[in-house]
């Protein structure tokens, strides 16, 4: 097992690694339709495909394909923010906790371990161009616009497209 100890703490948030027994809560958090508005899969129908969903994060993070992690608020999973394919940055989070800097605080600590303990250069990102609560929160972290695309992705019978980011590190 690779890293699957690491725990990234916040002001307020907790970030660990996914457990099997995390099944039930993030289902909660992955079958809400506005959650996953534009994710890259429709929501999730039943607790077997968020339990596959979670074995297939735990596996990529052993193989090192991956740097995942789940929020915890006061001891309630409350989304998941990471990296995956080596810097694309992911983040998900239940609309209750939208709205009040958790998505932020999380993504700050994991770009931090990025830059400083795992010394990547850039982080990227993809995000519908609908979504403008997510281009908004990357854009106050730094996170620049560096191309778009039309209809990168069809999920539900609807094509969405993409706007691609990319954060430098900073130097100094």
């Amino acid at each position: 097992m690779k890293d699957m100890n690491t725990i990234l703490r916040t002001q307020r948030l907790i970030l660990r690694r996914p457990r099997s027994d995390d099944v039930t809560a993030m289902h909660a958090i992955l079958r809400d339709p506005l959650t996953m508005r534009y994710w890259s899969t429709l929501p999730h129908a039943t607790i077997a495909e968020t339990e596959a969903w979670i074995t297939k994060t735990i596996d990529a993070i052993n193989a090192g394909e991956c740097d995942d992690f789940f929020v915890e608020l006061n001891g309630l999973l409350i989304g998941k923010a990471g990296l995956w394919h080596h810097n694309e940055i992911g983040f998900l989070f239940s609309p209750a906790a939208w709205g009040k800097g958790y998505a932020r605080e999380a993504l700050r600590a994991v770009i931090d371990r990025a830059f400083h303990e795992r010394g990547l250069e850039e982080i990227r990102a993809e995000a519908d161009p609908r979504n403008e609560r997510c281009l908004t929160l990357l854009a106050r972290l730094g996170f620049r616009e560096t191309g778009r695309a039309e209809r990168t992705w069809h999920i539900g019978g609807e094509w969405s497209d993409s706007v691609y980011l990319s954060l430098a590190k900073p130097r100094g």
